[in-house]
């Protein structure tokens, strides 16, 4: 019968153009159907419904274009930001393969050469030249534009397919199980056995980063216990952020522009870099302008006139108050914010402050991000406070193997961690709904990361070791974040990108592996670029800043030239 009525639809008479196809796809769904028939005849009406979805899907999704639906759209123009990254990094490929080749001759004509007669080798008379700085840039950038470019095929090109997320506990509970195991398998012991050291962090930071990516690939966001225990996850992050740097300037001392230049640029390289080749707003990352923001509102507060760090403080106590007096200013500002949402929005409504923070229009989405970590990051400065000052006066013990108090003390401050992080843990787990929890967060989160550090730190047998399998991951834990945006999860996270159709298990393993060693790729790539863009010498840090502000002065001019031709 399809074939009769294909054949006098397309029958010479009718408008060639228009010619009529079989939905052959419904014959692929009665053939799986067909068994769940009632009489044998008829098909269920599941596959009504099926047949439905799809035919919607076809004409539907390339007109209204919705976030999670990738099915039958057509892929996006490329911009005109777009194509000039192309070209850049095109031009830095053919350039790198330019200068290996030079150096290659080069080092051939060089190379040390045996005589006939004395059978000694003879020395070149001009010594193989050091990688110049020009060659380990492009070397850079033709790794990064190779990278970049599986990232657009992944979740730009419609060349692979996604597939949606479906939450059952097994899918997010057995992974956590499976990683732990790991975890803990790879034991190793600590260099220093300090509170919050290195290894501690980068493990802390580790195994983090593992349980938020198994909650996202998992789509565990629909169980409202898992999302709040990954609420104080990303808090414990932020905290981090708090902790870490106001150890560094309080301690060090060191407010210049090479160390925030530092920082700023290994935060936000590979996101920059997204923006522009992904063609998605700053924002869009929200992690990473959060981070950014409160790292400049720490070095604010402690850079301001009067600098307070510890050497001056160890000669007059009295700065210990004038400290404490800029932390509660920060906490107040703080609380002005989180509660004058009109006052926020006009900050950042401000340009260039609203091209980084705006999301399809207005700053409603950054407000949302800000406000659910308010309090964390000024806990973290706090903490670090109180701990450093504590060690100054040698009021805690730090050795191997030593608890960090006195027996009693150690074992009262273990057993209310212990019930605090538990009572949490119930809390979370007897919230109502999202809109309740996310109120209370920003005051409580606090409570379950310092049970934790406390119980993680007390003991010194658990002090003086950590996992040297998180750690790893913890190293790289930024880029990991980032870059699942795309190559692994990919429709910009509200899908899974599908490498091996018909094998999930083996698709998922095989595209884990590439992500994992992509962002693995992309740290190195970015600590390398720090050195050569962020120098430590003032006048040529002077000459690249100047080269930057040029770099995105172009970048928001053909940004506004792209802007007027799609209006």
């Amino acid at each position: 019968y399809n074939e009769a009525a294909v054949r006098i639809l397309n029958s010479s008479s009718r408008n060639s153009k228009a010619k009529v196809k079989v939905f052959s796809v419904s014959k692929l769904i009665a053939q799986e159907t067909i068994m769940k028939s009632v009489d044998g005849l008829h098909l269920p009406e599941s596959s009504r419904d099926t047949n439905a979805m799809i035919l919607m899907n076809v004409y539907c999704n390339k007109i209204m274009k919705p976030i999670d639906g990738s099915c039958c759209q057509p892929q996006p123009p490329l911009t005109l930001i777009q194509k000039i990254a192309f070209c850049f990094f095109t031009l830095s490929i053919i350039g790198y393969l330019i200068i290996s080749l030079i150096h290659r001759n080069n080092y051939r004509k060089n190379k040390p050469c045996t005589d006939l007669e004395s059978g000694e080798e003879k020395k070149p008379a001009i010594s193989t030249p050091n990688v110049s700085t020009l060659e380990m840039l492009l070397h850079c950038f033709c790794k990064l534009g190779l990278i970049m470019t599986y990232f657009y095929l992944c979740d730009r090109a419609n060349l692979f397919m996604k597939e949606n997320k479906f939450y059952t506990h097994s899918s997010f509970f057995i992974p956590i199980v499976y990683i732990l195991v790991l975890g803990v398998f790879y034991t190793e012991n600590t260099k220093e056995t300090k509170v919050l050291n290195r290894e501690q962090t980068d493990e802390w930071k580790g195994w983090m980063q593992l349980v938020i990516l198994i909650y996202h690939i998992s789509g565990a966001s629909t169980f409202l216990p898992v999302y709040m225990h990954i609420r104080v996850l990303v808090a414990a992050y932020l905290f981090q952020t708090g902790y870490g740097h106001f150890s560094y300037f309080w301690i060090k001392g060191d407010f210049g522009v090479y160390r925030v230049c530092q920082v700023l640029f290994r935060l936000n390289f590979l996101v920059v870099v997204l923006c522009i080749v992904m063609d998605r707003p700053y924002q869009f990352y929200y992690f990473v302008p959060l981070v950014t923001v409160w790292f400049m509102i720490i070095y604010a507060t402690l850079a301001v006139w009067p600098q307070i760090v510890q050497k001056k403080a160890n000669g007059n106590c009295l700065w210990h108050f004038g400290l404490l007096l800029k932390l509660i200013s920060l906490l107040t500002c703080i609380y002005f914010l989180s509660y004058s949402q009109g006052a926020f929005e006009k900050i950042f409504s401000f340009w260039p402050l609203s091209k980084c923070f705006e999301l399809n229009g207005n700053v409603y989405e950054w407000w949302f991000r800000w406000k659910l970590d308010r309090y964390v990051v000024f806990h973290g400065m706090l903490f670090a406070f109180i701990y450093l000052a504590l060690q100054k006066h040698q009021m805690i013990s730090e050795g191997k193997g030593d608890p960090l108090f006195s027996n009693r003390v150690s074992n009262v401050l273990l057993f209310i961690s212990i019930v605090s992080f538990l009572t949490y843990s119930f809390w979370a787990s007897s919230c109502k709904n999202k809109t309740e929890c996310n109120e209370l967060h920003p005051s409580v989160s606090v409570v379950q990361i310092l049970a934790f550090i406390l119980i993680r730190n007390i003991p010194g047998y658990v002090r003086s070791v950590y996992s040297s399998f998180f750690a790893w991951f913890g190293k790289i834990s930024l880029e990991l974040f980032i870059c699942q945006y795309h190559i692994w999860l990919a429709a910009d996270t509200k899908g899974i990108l599908v490498l091996i159709p018909g094998y999930p298990l083996f698709n998922v393993l095989v595209s884990t592996f590439i992500f994992v060693c992509v962002a693995h790729e992309i740290s190195q790539i970015t600590n390398d670029l720090a050195q050569i863009v962020v120098p430590k010498d003032n006048s040529t840090l002077l000459k690249r800043l100047l080269c930057i502000a040029g770099f995105f002065s172009g970048l928001h001019f053909f940004s506004a030239m792209q802007d007027q031709s799609r209006h």
